[in-house]
C-alpha cells in the first residue's frame, strides 16, 4: 500500500471516529440494524451491559462524572442495533416511576452513578447523582433517591447556577 493511500485511510478513520464522538446519536441512527460488533468498532466498549426483561440487550456508554451524557444502545434478540439515544434528557427522566422502580431499573436506564453515592441518615435515603443539561443547555444535577429497600423514592433536578450557560461559550 502506498504512503499516500495509507495516510488517506488513517485520516478517514480519524475523521469517522471524530464524527462518532461528536455526534453519536446521528452516527448510530445511520447504523440501525448493524450487529453489535459494528457498534463496538464505532463507539468502543460499553461501560455497562444489561439484559432487559423484554429480551433486548442494552449497552450503556457513560460520559459521567465530568461529562453530561449517558447513551444507550439497544439490541434486539439477534444482536442488531434497534435504538441509540441520550438517556439524560428530561423526557427520559420523567419516565422514572417512584414507588415502582428499583436501583436496577435506574441503572438500566441511566447507568450506574459515577459520582460518589450519598446516604442521608435522617431521610434514610441513598442518593445517586448524574450531570445533565436541563432544558438542553443549563448544567444541572439529576438525583435519584432510594429507600432502604432499594426502591426509588423521588427524583430531583437541581440547576447548577455556577456551571454557566453553554450557549455563551
Amino acid at each position: 500500500m502506498s504512503y499516500r493511500l495509507a495516510s488517506w485511510v488513517a485520516g478517514t478513520a480519524v475523521a469517522l471516529s471524530a464524527c462518532a464522538s461528536l455526534q453519536p446519536v446521528q452516527t448510530a441512527q445511520k447504523m440501525a440494524g448493524s450487529p453489535e460488533s459494528s457498534v463496538r468498532e464505532t463507539f468502543g466498549a460499553p461501560t455497562e451491559v444489561y439484559k432487559l426483561a423484554d429480551g433486548t440487550t442494552r449497552w450503556i456508554y457513560s460520559h459521567q462524572p465530568l461529562g453530561y451524557e449517558v447513551y444507550a444502545a439497544d439490541f434486539d434478540g439477534n444482536g442488531r442495533l434497534v435504538n441509540f439515544r441520550q438517556m439524560l434528557t428530561e423526557k427520559e427522566i420523567y419516565e422514572a416511576r417512584p414507588g415502582v422502580w428499583t436501583k436496577r431499573d435506574v441503572a438500566e436506564r441511566f447507568g450506574l452513578p459515577r459520582e460518589p453515592v450519598q446516604y442521608y441518615p435522617l431521610m434514610k435515603r441513598e442518593a445517586w447523582s448524574y450531570r445533565l443539561y436541563a432544558a438542553g443547555y443549563q448544567p444541572a444535577h439529576f438525583s435519584v433517591y432510594f429507600d432502604d429497600q432499594g426502591v426509588l423514592d423521588r427524583t430531583m433536578i437541581i440547576v447548577d447556577s455556577y456551571g454557566g450557560d453553554r450557549r455563551r461559550r
